[in-house]
Parts: C-alpha cells; structure tokens; sequence
C-alpha cells in the first residue's frame, strides 16, 4: 500500500466524504451490499458533519485523496445495554466504532485493517483512560456483513451477541456485536 496518513477529520472533509459515502454505496448497488447500506439513507453528509463536529471523525489519507474514514466515540447504541461484554459497561473508558467507510477505489489495499489497527492504537493510548480496568472496543456489524465481520474476527475481535438496534429497517434487523480487549 502507498503511504497514508490517519488524521482528525475536518470540515473541509465534508464534501469528500459524502462522495465517498455516495461512491461506496453506488457499489454496493452494483455488487454485493453486505453491509445493507442505501444512497441517501446511511452513511450521508449529516454522518460526517456529526463526527466532525464532535472531533470523533478520522480519515486515511493517500496521496491527498480520502481512502477511509472511521468514528470512534463513547457513544454505545442503546442495544449494547442488553447483552454480557467482556468487560464492564462504562463509555467513557470503551470505544465504539462507528460508520467505518473504505472509498470503492481503495478496497484492494490494506485501508480497512490500517484503520482498523488506528482504532484499537488509539484507545491504547489516547481514547481510554488508562487508570480503568475495563478497556475495549466495541462494535455491531449487520450480520449478512461477511466481509467485515472476517476482518474484525482475524484482528482479535470476538464475538458477543446478535441484537436488533431497532433501525425499523426490514433488511437491517440483526446485527452481531464484538469486542476488542485491549
């Protein structure tokens, strides 16, 4: 893979990262839509503007174009309440990711993994507080998602539960939750 860079998102970003939101679903389209997301629906500029605007947002940068975003915050769905985690349920010391994106031209890399591993170096050393027993990160992937949950499953994540986050979305109903101990 090129050299990149994984900084704070900005609002600057916005408007490439709604076309990068609007090229990724007009993939899913054409190919197979594993994660279930819809053009117009989720992920949208209101997603990016959010993350930004609670400096939550990261982008990988190659060769100054955004290859991928991810938002990592302590912000669990109201689902996560519901089930056993491995480790006790206190936000502020547990990171959640959230809208983890790859632009279409750069699947073939190592971008998801690479943003990935950002996540899990940054709530080592900067998203959780380090005087805390409990450290993790935590995540929901709809479960017809095979690509990512292989991916989050050989980077160490293991597995928890199936939920329903109450999208009220008939083709995204059930979601599987993991957990990352850090």
């Amino acid at each position: 893979m090129e050299k990149y860079i994984i900084r704070k998102g900005n609002t600057e970003d916005i408007d490439e990262l709604e076309k990068l939101y609007d090229s990724l679903n007009d993939y899913l389209e054409e190919n197979i839509n594993y994660p279930g997301w819809r053009k117009g629906l989720y992920p949208i500029r209101k997603d990016a503007a959010y993350g930004i605007e609670n400096e939550t947002l990261y982008v990988m940068e190659i060769n100054g174009r955004i290859a991928g975003t991810v938002i990592l915050s302590h912000e669990p769905e109201e689902a996560y309440s519901n089930v056993v985690w491995k480790t006790e349920n206190n936000y502020d010391d547990i990171l959640v990711i959230r809208t983890f994106a790859v632009h279409p031209d750069f699947m073939k890399g190592s971008v998801g993994s690479s943003l990935m591993k950002f996540a899990e170096k940054f709530g080592r050393e900067n998203g959780i507080k380090s005087d805390r027993k409990s450290k993790s990160i935590r995540l929901d992937v709809a479960i017809q998602n095979i690509p990512a949950i292989s991916l989050y499953e050989k980077l160490g994540y293991k597995y928890i539960d199936i939920v329903d986050l109450g999208l009220n979305i008939p083709w995204l109903k059930w979601f599987k939750l993991y957990e990352l101990v850090l």
